[in-house]
């Protein structure tokens, strides 16, 4: 770590600031403004945005083609409750463009995959460790749940083979999964929602950060849910082209989450 801290990188330091800041209230009005900031900064940098994207959409094309290859198509309805869970991957590129948008600093590809080369070496893994187990472990139980209620029913075919979700069994399986996925994807949007920026911005442990995010989401609860549906809903609607969405969706909420994350710090330090 002393290495680390001998010089800056790009006009920055390259040990971030000790502990935890002091966050302040979430507001509604602070949405709108990271949102039209994230899409400020991803019209000013549109080819970093393109290029932390361009691995989930070939992440999601992959995911299709598998799940179609193998003949069991059903899993596309538990991935597509998924997928999202595994956003905040690309967070921290896009976090560190808007930082430096932010302060004037400039940047180069060099800078910024060097920032996220080093986050590698700090305690960014191991919260990328519980992100990808929660993602796992909810396909797991997705296919649990699938057994439970359609036991060895059948699927070759997603297209042909809408009615098997139209029987009891299938509005109920439809109905628990989405419950148990929603509980997943809150659970870990608590715990990444600001700890993913908090890793970035200061030199904390990830189990600091994560319960940092966590009580600050049940403190800010309805405005975090507010701000937990469009982060979901606008994921969702980018999804449905051939995943082609997400080139422009998932740029503009990286940068909106480092946003929201330096308006509640600023409030905090006001």
């Amino acid at each position: 770590m002393a290495q680390d801290a001998a010089g800056p990188v790009g006009g920055q330091p390259q040990t971030p600031e000790l502990g935890v800041p002091n966050l302040g209230t979430a507001e509604f009005s602070m949405l709108g403004k990271a949102l039209r900031r994230g899409l400020r900064d991803f019209i000013k940098k549109p080819l970093y945005g393109f290029a932390f994207s361009l691995f989930y959409v070939i992440g999601g094309w992959a995911m299709l083609w598998l799940t179609l290859a193998s003949g069991q198509s059903y899993w596309l309805t538990f991935a597509a409750i998924g997928f999202p869970l595994i956003g905040p991957f690309a967070a921290v590129g896009l976090y560190e463009v808007s930082h430096r948008l932010e302060n004037g600093t400039p940047m180069t590809w060099g800078d910024i995959t060097g920032v996220v080369w080093r986050q590698s070496k700090r305690q960014l893994p191991s919260i990328c460790a519980v992100i990808i187990i929660v993602f796992l472990f909810w396909f797991f139980l997705a296919h649990m749940i699938f057994a439970l209620f359609l036991g060895l029913a059948t699927m070759t075919n997603v297209s042909s083979s809408y009615d098997i979700y139209l029987t009891s069994n299938g509005l109920q399986m439809l109905a628990v999964g989405t419950v148990v996925g929603a509980a997943f994807a809150m659970l870990l949007y608590m715990i990444t929602v600001m700890s993913l920026p908090l890793l970035l911005d200061r030199e904390i442990d990830f189990v600091t950060a994560m319960i940092t995010s966590f009580k600050f989401v049940q403190d800010n609860l309805v405005v975090m849910i507010a701000w937990a549906t469009l982060l979901a809903g606008l994921t969702f609607v980018a999804m449905i082209p051939g995943f082609f969405g997400i080139f422009i969706v998932l740029p503009v909420l990286g940068h909106a989450s480092w946003h929201l994350y330096a308006q509640v710090k600023a409030a905090g330090a006001a």
